[in-house]
């Protein structure tokens, strides 16, 4: 009778955690199951995410703010120019 009971109090641990940020997570990833998309997204991403995250080895600050000022204003530069050409 132990058994069951030990059992049956986890049962209910997927509803409850379903509200949970990791959830909502792998929802939104669900369309990378595919490898043709997965690799065009990350190839992308990587692109972007080192454009905007230099590394911070042996930089100061002040010299961080400056590569990310100019990152987001290449970004900006380039969107605008792409919306206008649309």
């Amino acid at each position: 009778m132990l058994d069951i009971l030990v059992q049956s109090r986890y049962l209910n641990n997927r509803a409850e955690n379903s509200h949970q940020p990791t959830g909502r997570r792998e929802r939104q990833m669900q369309w990378l199951k595919s490898t043709r998309r997965a690799q065009r997204f990350l190839s992308a991403h990587a692109f972007i995410l080192g454009h905007f995250h230099p590394r911070r080895h042996r930089t100061t600050a002040k010299a961080y703010h400056s590569v990310r000022a100019a990152a987001f204003r290449v970004w900006q530069e380039e969107t605008s120019a792409q919306s206008a050409a649309a």
